[in-house]
C-alpha cells in the first residue's frame, strides 16, 4: 500500500511539475514557433534533461510532419512522454492559458469601444499584420519552396486560393500540393534514423486516428444536418486546426475563410485580433480564443473562446497520440516525404494569397500605411526587433496617423 501511495505522489508531482514549467514558458515564450522550439530545447534537454538531443530532434521532426501548430505539438508530446496523457493535457494547458486569456481580454476591449474600430491604433494593428505575414512568407519560401519547382507550386496554390476564395479552395491547394509532391519530389531520402520512444499503444493510436478522421468528415455533415451555431463553430475551427501545415501563420487564411464570409466576425476585427496575437507569448493558435470571444452570434465571450480553442487544438492531440507509435516507420517512406514537400510548398502559396487578401487589401490604404508597413517589415527582418514591440510601435504610429 505504501508503494502505491508513493507512486501516486510521484505522479502528482510529475504532473504538477509539467504544468508549472509550461505555464512559465507560456508567460515568457515570445517570438513565434521557431523561438518556442529553442526555449523548449533549453528547458527540457539542456536544463532538466527530460530528453536527449536525439529524442528532441525526432519529436520536432514528427511535429513538423503533422498538420497543426508545431511548437504546441512538441509541448504536448513532451508532457505525454513525461507524465502520460494527463501530462500532455497539462503541458498544453500551461503553455496556452496565458495568451488565451490575454486574447479574450483584448476581444472584450475591442467590443467595448464599438464604433471605434476605425480608430488609428486598431488600423495600426492591421498594418503590423502585413509586416508579420510578409516576414512569414519570406521565411517559409526560403525553407519550404527554395527551388523553381516548389516556388512555382507555391504561386499556383496562391492563384487557386484566390480564384476559389472559400475553404474548399484552400483544401484543394493542399491536395494539389500533395499530388504534385508525389509526382516530382521523390529524389530525397529520409533523414537520420532515430527510434523515438512511445508511451502510446498502437491500439490507442489507431483509435485516436480514427476519431480524428471521423470528426474531420463527420462534423461538416452533422453541422449541415443539425443547424447549430455551436456545432458550426466547432466544425470550422476543428477543420482549420486539421489542415494547417507549415506553422501558425497559415491558420490566418483558413480561419478568415471560415468566420468572415458568414459574418460571424468582421474583417476589421479579425485583422486587429491577428495583429494583437503577435504581441502575446505562447502559441499563435490562441487567436482562436479571440475569435470565439469576439463572435457576433452566440456562443461568444468566454464560452465561445473555450469552444473555439478546444476545437482548433483537438486535432493536434489526436494526431500526436495517433502518430507517435508509427513515426519510425512513416518517416522512412519516400512517398510520405515527397507528398510532404509538395504540401509544404502549397501552404506557402496559401499564406502568399492571404498576404494579398485580406491582409494587404485591408491594412494598406494609403502611402503612409505603406511607409509604416515597410518600416515594420524592416524592423522584423533586418533589425530582428521582437514582434510584440513592432506591434506596439505600429499601434502608436496608427494612432498618430489617425489624428492627422
Amino acid at each position: 500500500m505504501a508503494g502505491d501511495h508513493d507512486l501516486t505522489v510521484r505522479k502528482h508531482r510529475s504532473l504538477s511539475e509539467v504544468f508549472t514549467v509550461f505555464l512559465r514558458l507560456g508567460l515568457t515564450s515570445f517570438g513565434g514557433p521557431i523561438a518556442h522550439l529553442g526555449y523548449f530545447r533549453n528547458e527540457f534537454v539542456a536544463r532538466r534533461k527530460w530528453l536527449d538531443d536525439k529524442d528532441y530532434a525526432d519529436l520536432v521532426a514528427l511535429c513538423q510532419f503533422l498538420p497543426g501548430p508545431a511548437s504546441s505539438q512538441v509541448g504536448i508530446a513532451v508532457g505525454l512522454l513525461r507524465a502520460g496523457f494527463a501530462g500532455g493535457f497539462a503541458a498544453w494547458l500551461g503553455f496556452t492559458l496565458p495568451s488565451a486569456i490575454a486574447m479574450v481580454l483584448f476581444a472584450y476591449s475591442v467590443a467595448s469601444i464599438g464604433d471605434a474600430l476605425g480608430s488609428g491604433w486598431l488600423h495600426g494593428l492591421k498594418i503590423a499584420a502585413v509586416a508579420v505575414v510578409a516576414q512569414a512568407v519570406l521565411g517559409m519560401m526560403r525553407s519550404l519552396a527554395p527551388d523553381r519547382e516548389r516556388a512555382t507550386l507555391a504561386v499556383a496554390a496562391a492563384a487557386l486560393t484566390l480564384a476559389i476564395p472559400m475553404a474548399w479552395g484552400q483544401v484543394g491547394a493542399i491536395v494539389l500540393g500533395g499530388l504534385v509532391g508525389l509526382a516530382l519530389f521523390r529524389d530525397g531520402g529520409p533523414e537520420g534514423q532515430v527510434a523515438l520512444p512511445s508511451p502510446v499503444s498502437r491500439t490507442v493510436a489507431v483509435a485516436a486516428l480514427a476519431i480524428f478522421f471521423s470528426l474531420l468528415v463527420g462534423l461538416p455533415l452533422a453541422a449541415a444536418a443539425f443547424p447549430s451555431q455551436s456545432l458550426a463553430l466547432f466544425d470550422s475551427f476543428y477543420r482549420a486546426g486539421s489542415l494547417v501545415f507549415g506553422g501558425g501563420h497559415v491558420v490566418l487564411p483558413l480561419l478568415q475563410a471560415e468566420v468572415v464570409p458568414p459574418g460571424w466576425v468582421s474583417n476589421d476585427v479579425f485583422l486587429a485580433g491577428y495583429g494583437a496575437a503577435q504581441a502575446v507569448p505562447g502559441p499563435l493558435f490562441t487567436f482562436a480564443a479571440f475569435l470565439g470571444a469576439a463572435m457576433g452570434p452566440q456562443p461568444n465571450g468566454w464560452a465561445g473562446a473555450a469552444l473555439c480553442l478546444v476545437a482548433v487544438f483537438l486535432p493536434s492531440f489526436l494526431l500526436i497520440v495517433g502518430a507517435l507509435p508509427f513515426w519510425n516507420i512513416l518517416r522512412t517512406r519516400p512517398a510520405a516525404q515527397a507528398a510532404l514537400k509538395g504540401v509544404n510548398a502549397a501552404v506557402v502559396g496559401l499564406l502568399l494569397a492571404a498576404l494579398y487578401h485580406p491582409v494587404w487589401t485591408s491594412g494598406i490604404l494609403s502611402r503612409w500605411d505603406f511607409a509604416v508597413g515597410a518600416a515594420a517589415f524592416l524592423l522584423l527582418t533586418m533589425w530582428k526587433t521582437p514582434p510584440w514591440l513592432v506591434v506596439v510601435l505600429c499601434a502608436i504610429a496608427g494612432a498618430i496617423l489617425g489624428m492627422t
